[in-house]
């Protein structure tokens, strides 16, 4: 058997400037990503308080951008888009570096969420569009690799820039991503899509979507609940290691750098290794395991310190299990569900999952905690469990062959 075949590897001849790309564009994102409300306190002299109020009102404005690309994405192609959303993340970054007044930091910053937006709702129509025939699954997987690879060399340079003092480390990165933007949007504008046939066929009409295609729906809802689980344990762990248990503060960013490796690494041995499997029961399996990991992270408060760690390590490891598993296949599964007249906008809308998930985390994890330091870890299990459960009684009303690897 060839190497790339046993590895879980697509046919990448032609296209290693999209996965280039994804890496160079990830890399960025985990170099400023982490400082860019630092760059808001200390270069833009904004309150901590101002500063995360208009980052959230600007990801507020920015929910209207999957719809919206919902509505163009069959007519002038995910290529485009991705394209476009590159360029704008790569202007809003420039003007970071150039820009000290208010009012432009935050229509950089509305610049940014919606390029963001637009990216991840189309990015995934692009990766199907490129796709040779049975290799859907292992490009969803493959591009995830290369970008959580790129995220994890990116948040490692950020780690360098905080040890150099004064203003420069912000600058620096900001300069960074807006370089890394505009090279990724370089590299995929030599990336040949077909999707002509498709929007040909999708003009005029409101998308089936919102007609008839409850099912979809709630699969969006089902998965709104698992992007929950797998974006609560960046948002979490550091408070819960600082505030909560007796472990070292150091850990926390050995357990994220160690999640990052599974994603960068584990995606398409996960589709190699269940592509025998419905795509249903892996999403089921992860949001099972979710659940576990969720009661072995409240477990932690009322166990021996001497095993806390031990216990860390573990919650860790599952957390890790679940999240390629969900990583590899949701998107898969939403691709493979859609139909293909309107399948550019079924996966537009489908990133309001991840959109959703994102607006609520913060609030979710921070009241639960402030209540009793369980309650986020054991919510998130009862949902994940609940989300498991409405994904095997969907299973049921979905086409099979869809819910099948390719």
């Amino acid at each position: 058997m060839p190497t790339a075949m046993s590895l879980g590897l697509p046919n990448v001849r032609g296209r290693v400037p999209l996965l280039v790309g994804l890496a160079i564009d990830s890399f960025g994102g985990g170099c400023a990503g982490p400082l860019l409300l630092l760059f808001f306190v200390r270069v833009g002299d904004i309150p901590l308080g101002t500063a995360g109020l208009l980052l959230t009102v600007a990801t507020l404005f920015s929910l209207a951008a999957p719809a919206v690309v919902g509505v163009v994405i069959d007519r002038v192609g995910p290529r485009n888009l991705v394209i476009g959303a590159q360029f704008a993340q790569g202007l809003a970054f420039a003007g970071f570096f150039v820009g000290r007044a208010t009012w432009l930091l935050f229509l950089c910053a509305l610049v940014m969420t919606t390029g963001q937006r637009v990216f991840w709702s189309s990015i995934f129509s692009l990766l199907s569009d490129i796709a040779d025939e049975g290799d859907r699954d292992r490009w969803f997987g493959l591009g995830g690799m290369m970008q959580a690879g790129g995220f994890g060399l990116g948040a490692l340079a950020a780690g360098a820039l905080l040890t150099i003092p004064g203003d420069e480390p912000f600058l620096v990165a900001m300069a960074l991503n807006a370089v890394s933007f505009f090279l990724a949007g370089l590299l995929l504008m030599r990336i040949r899509a077909s999707h002509a046939k498709r929007a040909a066929d999708n003009i005029g009409g409101p998308a089936p979507l919102l007609r008839k295609d409850k099912p979809f729906l709630v699969l969006i809802a089902a998965n709104t609940v698992l992007a929950l689980c797998t974006m609560v344990m960046g948002i979490g762990l550091p408070v819960y290691v600082t505030e909560a248990l007796p472990a070292p503060k150091w850990l926390v960013g050995v357990l994220l750098a160690a999640i990052s490796i599974v994603l960068a690494t584990g995606q398409t041995l996960v589709v190699r290794h269940t592509e025998k499997r419905r795509r249903t029961n892996v999403l089921i399996l992860a949001g099972v395991l979710w659940a576990v990991w969720g009661v072995l992270m409240a477990g932690l408060l009322h166990i021996p310190v001497w095993a806390v760690v031990p216990g860390l390590l573990l919650a860790t490891a599952v957390f890790a299990a679940a999240d390629v598993l969900h990583a590899a296949t949701s998107n898969a599964l939403a691709a493979a569900v859609a139909p293909v007249r309107g399948h550019g906008k079924y996966l537009s809308y489908w990133q309001y999952s991840f959109t959703f998930a994102s607006v609520l985390v913060p609030a979710f994890f921070a009241q639960l905690f402030e209540v009793r330091h369980e309650f986020p870890w054991l919510a998130i299990s009862a949902l994940a469990l609940v989300a498991a459960g409405t994904i095997y009684v969907l299973d049921q009303k979905l086409p099979h062959a869809t819910t099948r690897r390719d």
